[in-house]
């Protein structure tokens, strides 16, 4: 019997990292039930906006012993959520590689970023558009202290449930 060691590991993302990148995100855009990005972008198009010169991006590595690099089974971005007097305040997206959902991923990367924020100095998280049928986010965020603290009404149309609310959520650093 063969057993491998886990190291789950989060770093910077790099060029070399587009493709994976992609291979992780997607799925989730191309569904179209989470991100307000359109289901039909091009590949370049997604990782220009990904990896947005405003963003710092970031990817979780599944690495077993012997084998470098690893797979890539999570990214997520941090970037200022506006400018000027609103610089104070972080916004994150974050999206799992579908064959690691519910293994802790998201929970990983938002407990990084939440660090990462604070070490540049932003004094609060805010999540400008979690879609309501989002369950398992809208969850994750409320354990992890983020407050909704708006409704936006049939704010996004979903390809399977049409027109649904989305929230606003927020918490302090």
């Amino acid at each position: 019997m063969c057993h491998y060691a886990q190291v789950l590991t989060i770093r910077s993302a790099t060029t070399t990292d587009h493709d994976a990148v992609w291979s992780v995100i997607e799925p989730v855009i191309r569904a179209g039930d989470t991100y307000t990005l359109p289901r039909d972008i091009s590949k370049d198009d997604a990782l220009s906006y990904w990896f947005s010169p405003a963003h710092e991006v970031f990817v979780m590595e599944d690495i077993k012993a012997g084998k470098q690099p690893g797979d890539i089974i999570g990214t997520y971005y941090l970037r200022a959520n506006q400018r000027g007097g609103g610089d104070h305040v972080a916004n994150c997206g974050y999206i799992t590689a579908s064959a690691a959902i519910g293994k802790g991923i998201a929970s990983a990367m938002c407990a990084h970023s939440l660090d990462r924020a604070r070490a540049r100095g932003f004094k609060a998280m805010q999540f400008n558009f979690v879609v309501s049928t989002n369950d398992r986010a809208v969850r994750l965020w409320q354990k992890l202290g983020f407050q909704i603290v708006g409704t936006l009404p049939k704010a996004f149309l979903h390809p399977h449930q049409g027109y649904v609310d989305a929230y606003v959520m927020y918490r302090e650093l």
